[in-house]
């Protein structure tokens, strides 16, 4: 799979719009600003066609323009896009992610489901498990498992008050997910950092979040690889607290290492052949990598 770093070498022909806009912030995220002179060449398109891309995610508050290219958005460990738009970023990562947790799911179990683009994906893989107890925050989730559960589904909506992200967070949230508990968590997030953990840009969702994990007996944490390295305002918990994370090839060597070293397993999806491998701190599971389930 292509990376930021990948561009110039391998990107020469002409990408949609959607698949340039994930690029350029990709790229804005790792390094920090770009230059239109080199999106031209590294994309293969015209300098009027980025200029457009670039007016797209300024407007979105996603970058800021500059003078010949774009910076990052000042101050962002407090901005947070909405569901909307991070649902059309990283999509074939977010899809695979979901199918991997998917296989983790037990039927007849109880779980609980973050509010995220990601959890949202997982959600649709799991309207055909039997027997399962579903505690969600997500309005996007819950409406899912309504809408295609089967009859011996039970959803649980938690309530609350909705945020930018379609969460629902507050005092009464989190009252009601201490008093249940479940098999495991699944959960998405916005950032994660071997310093500050997993975190988010939402101070009540965080607290919504800490008490999702409370409730459970294994946390399993998904996020694509562009959140490594991105820190929220607001930690939810530590590395070390989750017992698997779901990620994607995409991830950086070093970071792969220093996760394997503080969680029990980690799940590596590829995008470019729908497989999955699984690494833990003893080294590559040798029934990995198999191909992940299809979503239906």
């Amino acid at each position: 799979m292509e990376t930021p770093q990948d561009l110039d070498a391998s990107a020469r022909r002409p990408a949609l719009a959607r698949q340039r806009q994930t690029l350029i912030l990709e790229r804005v995220r790792e390094e920090g600003a770009v230059r239109v002179a080199d999106l031209v060449r590294a994309l293969g398109v015209s300098d009027m066609t980025i200029r457009r891309d670039l007016e797209v995610l300024n407007e979105l508050g996603l970058i800021e323009k500059v003078h010949g290219g774009a910076t990052a958005v000042e101050g962002s460990s407090q901005f947070e896009p909405g569901f909307t738009i991070k649902s059309t970023l990283m999509q074939s990562e977010k899809t695979l992610i979901a199918a991997a947790a998917a296989s983790l799911v037990t039927p007849g179990t109880a779980i609980a489901i973050s509010a995220g683009t990601t959890t949202f994906e997982l959600a649709k893989h799991l309207t055909d498990v039997p027997g399962l107890t579903v505690l969600t925050n997500s309005v996007p989730v819950a409406d899912v498992l309504h809408k295609d559960g089967r009859p011996d589904q039970t959803v649980i909506l938690s309530g609350g008050v909705r945020t930018l992200s379609d969460a629902l967070v507050g005092p009464f949230t989190v009252d009601f997910i201490r008093s249940l508990h479940v098999d495991s968590v699944f959960m998405g997030i916005h950032g994660m950092d071997p310093r500050s953990g997993f975190t988010t840009p939402n101070i009540l969702e965080a607290e919504t979040n800490r008490a999702l994990i409370e409730a459970g007996r294994r946390l399993i944490v998904l996020a694509d690889h562009t959140k490594w390295g991105v820190v929220g305002i607001s930690s939810v918990a530590r590395l070390e607290d989750a017992d698997t994370i779901v990620t994607d090839t995409g991830l950086d060597p070093s970071a792969c290492s220093q996760i394997t070293t503080a969680v029990r397993r980690l799940l590596l999806a590829d995008v470019a052949t729908g497989n999955v491998q699984t690494i833990t701190s003893e080294g590559v599971d040798p029934a990995s990598p198999y191909k992940s389930r299809e979503p239906e």
